[in-house]
């Protein structure tokens, strides 16, 4: 049974929001059948973060990139920003997913790698990487594609290096559309057909921001974000900045109501939200190698 820590709402209505979304995103770090696909029948899916449990159009948020040097061949770690429903049938579950992660068995190398997924069946028989089935619609010429490198990585307590993406819905179509927003103007990345995940057509009813880690059961985690725990603070622990929400009409409004979403917090840790004049509503999070269980 996983051991949780989840900051409950006030209401019954939001306690089962809070409880149905940790189980979605924490069942779906370990049910990816990708992952299975490279040997890891037998898989510790960990996440440290915070999420939105009500429906959004859109979101946008900075991360932090940092590699992870000697990780194992099938262990993966890395960084994204998620769109589900809410849902305890979790074979129901419909997610899309983009972010950054380190993960050898997929790229046959340690580098830190722009990727995308999403599943419209908790992975059971949807879903996949990158490209490596259709879904994802990448434009030509696209500023980051599905699998790319993303070099230099940031280093501790010296360089800070970032990459702000963007998930909106599109008014017209419905489909979801993926921005990088760290250039002169807004890159386009590419779209997710409103077919590929019927349950979030349109709107996402909960938005989630995590540092995740995946590991056989019978070896020591991963290092999660920079490998140093979040109250080490600027320039040494992982993080994501600038978190925005955005309303039907592209309004952006500020995140109020997040929950923590933490299952391993003895080896991976979340800072509480907090709210800085250049960095808006951000948080640290990660953890050290040698996780066990």
């Amino acid at each position: 049974m996983l051991h949780h820590q989840i900051l409950i709402g006030r209401t019954l209505a939001m306690g089962y929001m809070v409880v149905a979304m940790f189980i979605c995103f924490s069942s779906a770090f370990v049910n990816l059948i990708s992952v299975d696909a490279y040997g890891r029948m037998e898989t510790n899916g960990t996440i440290a973060g915070w999420g939105f449990p009500m429906s959004s159009y859109s979101t946008r948020v900075k991360i932090g990139i940092w590699g992870s040097q000697g990780q194992h061949h099938t262990q993966e770690s890395g960084a994204s920003l998620s769109i589900g429903n809410i849902d305890l049938d979790r074979s129901s579950f419909n997610t899309i997913e983009a972010g950054f992660h380190v993960l050898p068995a997929l790229y046959n190398n340690n580098g830190f790698h722009f990727f995308i997924r999403w599943t419209k069946d908790n992975y059971k028989s949807t879903g996949c990487y990158n490209l490596d089935c259709p879904g994802f619609v990448p434009p030509s010429g696209a500023a980051l594609v599905p699998g790319q490198a993303v070099a230099p990585p940031s280093t501790y307590d010296r360089e800070d290096r970032y990459i702000t993406i963007s998930l909106h819905t599109d008014p017209n179509t419905e489909d979801w559309v993926l921005y990088r927003d760290d250039l002169e103007k807004p890159s386009f990345l590419g779209h997710f057909p409103k077919e590929l995940c019927p349950k979030i057509w349109g709107i996402a009813p909960l938005v989630a921001w995590t540092g995740f880690v995946r590991y056989g059961n019978k070896e020591g985690g991963p290092a999660m974000g920079s490998g140093h725990f979040p109250e080490e603070g600027r320039k040494k622990a992982a993080y994501f900045k600038n978190i925005k929400l955005f309303d039907s009409k592209a309004n952006v409004y500020d995140p109020s109501g997040l929950i923590r979403l933490v299952n391993k917090p003895s080896c991976y840790k979340v800072s509480d939200l907090m709210t800085a004049k250049k960095d808006g509503h951000m948080f640290y999070y990660g953890g050290p190698t040698g996780c066990v269980g």
